[in-house]
């Protein structure tokens, strides 16, 4: 199955985060961060939007940082993705 986001809406996959810290110390589930890094996997055309232009700066397969509660987390096919707007986005990783 294919995602298609409207409007300003992109989908990512989360980059799980190590769960060892660098002193070896494995950590539970439960003491891990939710992660906030993320690459895309689909971009929606963005376009006017609330009567602005909005051009969409990332494009799929960009490596981001996002807002640590932004989005819907849906799960497709077995896979979990979360839906969230541009705005949500806080940089590109380079």
């Amino acid at each position: 199955m294919k995602i298609r986001p409207l409007g300003d809406r992109v989908v990512i996959k989360k980059i799980e985060a190590e769960e060892t810290t660098k002193s070896g110390i494995v950590l539970p589930g439960s003491a891990k961060e939710k992660p906030q890094e993320a690459e895309i996997v689909a971009v929606g055309p963005g376009g006017v939007i609330d009567g602005k232009e909005i051009k969409m700066e990332v494009k799929v397969g960009d490596r981001v940082l996002f807002s640590k509660y932004a989005g819907n987390e849906v799960k497709i096919d077995g896979v979990e993705y979360t839906i969230l707007r541009q705005d949500d986005i806080l940089a590109i990783i380079e």
